[in-house]
């Protein structure tokens, strides 16, 4: 029997999802490379690490220092970190109660469409929110996922990438219990008067980072026609070792 398109990509094309806990922004970014130079070897398959990151601001390549409303003494003392970024997009915060999810696929086997991509992304958590009952959306010029009621726009998620050779890195942040007050530090995405809002805070009732992430990863795979299969972090280190020395035999 002759298999669908789809069929045949869901056998041929697996993205391993690794939980990877809280971990440091500097970690999370040199594991990425560490992934992405594996995926670009064609070496280890597609990947979607989600991890939560301790109270860090990251700024984009195309952002505005300006858009920072504090001195880095400020944060220090706050106990918050900075970083400038090699994804798109602007200043952002990450931190506790809040979903972090790095992408990092091969868009030459999916689509190489970079629009495309991040409407992806957008599509994958509208999806997962409208399974809290909860109906978010795009707007035009604005990249992400939103909540508008009336005259007031408030930011769920937001979407930073970068991709080399076509290969996806950073990623998406989706806002669960995150404490939004730490977004008034900042410019959010660049956006003169942007509110972030979390999904907690639009329930009215407290949510775990475990009932959202799953069901992100599902979305994604379904818009990805990706097969998605978790696997244990020591795993994912294993097949990057394997795959790193393998590259350096063969040099």
């Amino acid at each position: 029997m002759l298999r669908t398109y789809r069929e045949t990509r869901l056998m041929l094309s697996k993205c391993q999802i690794i939980d990877l806990g809280l971990i440091g922004y500097a970690e999370a970014y040199a594991l990425q490379k560490r992934i992405v130079a594996a995926r670009k070897a064609e070496a280890i398959e597609d990947v979607l690490l989600f991890c939560e990151h301790p109270h860090v601001i990251t700024q984009g390549r195309n952002g505005k220092r300006e858009h920072l409303l504090v001195s880095e003494p400020v944060l220090r003392q706050k106990g918050m970190e900075y970083y400038e970024t090699s994804r798109g997009g602007d200043i952002t915060y990450h931190g506790p109660g809040q979903i972090v999810g790095y992408p990092i696929l091969n868009l030459s086997a999916i689509r190489r469409d970079v629009v495309w991509y991040v409407r992806t992304l957008e599509e994958a958590m509208i999806r997962a929110t409208a399974e809290f009952g909860v109906t978010s959306e795009r707007l035009a010029g604005k990249t992400g996922i939103w909540m508008r009621t009336g005259n007031t726009e408030e930011k769920l998620a937001a979407i930073g990438v970068h991709i080399s050779r076509w290969v996806t890195s950073h990623g998406f942040a989706y806002n669960v219990s995150t404490d939004l007050r730490n977004f008034d530090l900042i410019v959010p995405c660049g956006i003169a008067g942007c509110k972030a809002t979390s999904l907690e805070k639009l329930l009215g009732r407290s949510v775990e980072k475990e009932e959202v992430a799953p069901r992100i990863a599902k979305h994604l795979g379904e818009v990805l026609a990706l097969e998605m299969k978790e696997i244990s972090r020591k795993e994912l280190l294993e097949k990057l070792e394997h795959a790193e020395q393998a590259v350096v035999v063969s040099a």
